[in-house]
């Protein structure tokens, strides 16, 4: 059991690395902005280029973990993403950052898949919700370290230098991932890799046959774009502008948002096992992930300690939403279950990115024309009225998950089983 936790949290720290690279450009926006010359849309590109690299990756990431296994496919890709941090942090022109953070992408693309295979592997069935929730807490806190802690580090030595650190943790993790992790533990022969004389394609055709497969991805994209666009990349300057908190200020107050989900996540797993529930717990953390994210954004001005509390609430509310990975799990064979929930993780990819770039333009859209130290400076009226799409994605979330299927923590025949 040792050996199992062990290559768990190999596995977790591979999320723990995702995340702190996804949401890095969120303390460094001012900066990359002033560096490239950049507006808010192109801000918003070059942010969306990981999501975009993460959604054509999604399924054949799924497929190739469940055809060769986890641990050789993700320690090629920690060295992806440690080697998109390289190029990121020596970028002397907008494209070669855009390549940078698509190359990032790719190789965080096999995070989230790697782990929950991992999981299913090593694992018995009934702690799956659990420990995919301790796994995103592991993540989050990965996010966290993406935010405060690294904007003292950029504060330090400058974003070029923090990049290149990041890149030389990635080198790390790889090698000690190959050296110790194993694709399943000995005695769980069901959840062997999917074997070689399948056809790959038959195990997506089950996922995506399958209308589950559907509504839980449409849910399960509007209800993470808004962690990704705001606490990723704008929640920051918008803490700025409308609060006038200082960079290290508005910093600590975006990681609660990850702090709340880190908290959150196993959270929610454990209170949806113990009621043997999945969607009322979704649709009651999403609702008031919802309602906390409008109160933050449409507040008048507030104290801080009440800012800080409706952030962390954001964040641990949204968390519900990582039970739809463990339903995606239990409508689909342990065989194809990295592609289902690649599948699945396509859709966040795809928001994630759209969120991003729209956001990006709305602001551009909006702005009155203030610039300083090179960097785009927009209103809280532009946050305002550009930052409210993600108030309507989390309401459209919940029409989806509507239509979801209670799966009762059993998992059940597909109907659309593997030949």
């Amino acid at each position: 059991m040792l050996k199992a936790w062990v290559i768990w949290l190999l596995a977790a720290l591979f999320m723990f690395y995702k995340y702190a690279i996804e949401v890095s450009p969120s303390v460094m926006a001012l900066d990359l902005m002033a560096e490239f010359s950049l507006s808010g849309a192109a801000m918003g590109n070059l942010a969306a280029s990981y999501f975009y690299a993460y959604l054509l990756f999604q399924i054949p990431a799924g497929l190739l973990i469940d055809r060769w296994g986890p641990r050789r496919v993700t320690t090629v890709a920690i060295l992806l993403c440690a080697a998109g941090m390289a190029f990121l942090s020596v970028a002397e022109s907008f494209g070669v950052a855009l390549v940078g953070r698509f190359i990032a992408g790719v190789g965080a693309a096999f995070a989230a898949l790697n782990c929950l295979k991992l999981i299913a592997n090593w694992f018995p069935v009934r702690q799956f919700a659990l420990m995919a929730g301790l796994m995103m807490s592991v993540g989050m806190l990965g996010a966290v370290g993406g935010q405060a802690p690294l904007a003292h580090f950029i504060s330090y030595l400058g974003w070029r230098r923090a990049m290149l650190a990041l890149s030389l943790l990635g080198l790390l993790l790889a090698i000690l991932f190959f050296a110790i992790v194993r694709n399943r533990a000995p005695h769980h022969k069901r959840s062997n890799v999917m074997p070689q004389t399948a056809k790959v394609r038959a195990g997506l055709k089950s996922v995506v046959k399958h209308s589950q497969s559907w509504a839980l991805s449409f849910y399960s994209g509007f209800a993470f774009a808004p962690v990704s666009a705001f606490g990723g990349l704008w929640a920051i300057p918008f803490l700025q502008e409308a609060y006038a908190y200082s960079p290290h200020m508005a910093a600590k107050g975006a990681s609660l948002i990850f702090v709340g989900f880190a908290i959150g996540a196993p959270f929610f797993g454990w209170i949806s096992d113990l009621l043997e529930k999945r969607k009322p717990v979704m649709a009651w953390g999403t609702a008031a992930g919802g309602l906390s994210l409008a109160l933050v954004l449409y507040l008048p001005q507030i104290p801080a300690y009440l800012m800080f509390s409706l952030l962390f609430l954001f964040g641990f509310s949204i968390s519900s939403f990582l039970l739809c990975f463990t339903m995606m799990k239990e409508i689909h064979s342990t065989l194809v279950a990295a592609t289902a929930i690649g599948f699945m993780n396509a859709f966040d990819a795809l928001f994630g990115a759209l969120s991003d770039l729209l956001t990006g333009r709305l602001l551009d859209l909006l702005w009155t024309g203030e610039i300083l130290d090179g960097a785009r400076l927009f209103s809280t009226t532009a946050y305002h009225w550009a930052l409210l799409i993600l108030v309507v994605y989390l309401a459209i979330s919940l029409i989806f998950l509507s239509r979801v299927k209670e799966t009762f923590s059993k998992e059940s025949i597909p109907s659309s089983p593997l030949p």
